[in-house]
């Protein structure tokens, strides 16, 4: 049975993902390093880990397989989750696919690099309306994609 897996610090999309999770009728875990405040409801599970860098992610990378949808911005959580076969999104609605995580990754690495360096001062750009839309439609379609692969 599909599982949504939501790597719940700092995810804006709590509520919608299980507005989603709970139409498909999935079991939903929230994965954070500390106690928050979440949606509540039958299909919905907190799972608050040791505190250590990763940790939430090792919990889900460990956890997450084939047929199961993981919602994350953290790209090395992804890429795990993206071979051990799960379908992965973002925030704001764009999947991770096998054949761009390795792009991604490199991406990830030289941007955290050139901020080291100082090279980028800022972060990506804010949270918007249409990401929110966007990571609605795409975990909606991500979630017929998992349930079909449990068939």
């Amino acid at each position: 049975m599909t599982v949504l897996y939501i790597d719940a610090d700092a995810c804006p999309v709590k509520d919608e993902a299980v507005r989603v999770g709970e139409r498909h009728n999935v079991e939903i875990k929230f994965v954070s390093n500390s106690w928050m405040r979440l949606p509540e409801g039958d299909l919905i599970e907190r799972v608050v880990v040791p505190e250590g860098p990763d940790e939430a992610d090792n919990w889900i990378a460990e956890r997450a397989v084939a047929g199961d949808v993981v919602v994350t911005a953290d790209v090395p959580l992804a890429a795990r989750c993206v071979k051990a076969g799960a379908l992965v999104i973002g925030p704001t609605g764009k999947p991770f696919r096998e054949d761009a995580i390795g792009m991604r990754l490199a991406m990830r690495d030289l941007n955290t690099h050139l901020r080291e360096i100082g090279e980028i001062r800022e972060s990506g750009p804010g949270f918007t309306k249409a990401d929110r839309s966007r990571f609605l439609n795409q975990l909606e379609t991500t979630m017929r994609a998992a349930k079909r692969m449990m068939t």
